[in-house]
């Protein structure tokens, strides 16, 4: 069995928290000593009015070479996900969304990354939530 222990960093870019506003829980997603990198977000089940076409969540993923100018990910940046556009990744608008595990992976080659997720609603959202990001292919880890 191969060790995938030490050949990973896992980061918490929100830890499991009920969410009800727009935010971008981590500027700087610094990818830096790394070669991959695997994007978890966790949805719970929404409490609000419920998910739909009037009330979602909306995530949006950039990257930057130096943490100060950012630019949408593409198709070509991610992997498990297609048809990005302004750097979209995941919309979760209806209630059979919620409560889903959701990963994507990064190939985009910049350093930085920056994840922000908006809330649309005519009700309320109150979503619970987490956002971790694994890091891989370290150019310090161990070779197995």
């Amino acid at each position: 069995m191969k060790d995938l222990h030490n050949n990973i960093e896992i980061v918490s870019i929100l830890d499991p928290v009920v969410v009800a506003a727009t935010a971008t829980p981590a500027a700087d997603i610094d990818l830096a000593g790394w070669e991959s990198a695997e994007l978890v977000i966790s949805i719970g089940t929404d409490a609000g009015t419920g998910l739909s076409a009037t009330d979602y969540w909306t995530f949006v993923l950039k990257d930057s070479p130096d943490g100060t100018t950012y630019t949408a990910v593409e198709d070509d940046d991610m992997l498990g996900v297609t048809g990005i556009t302004s750097g979209v990744i995941l919309v979760i608008d209806a209630t059979d969304e919620d409560n889903t595990v959701h990963h994507f992976g990064y190939v985009g080659g910049q350093r930085y990354l920056e994840l922000t997720y908006t809330e649309t609603t005519t009700g309320s959202n109150s979503t619970p939530m987490s956002i971790i990001l694994i890091k891989g292919h370290g150019l310090d880890s161990p070779t197995i």
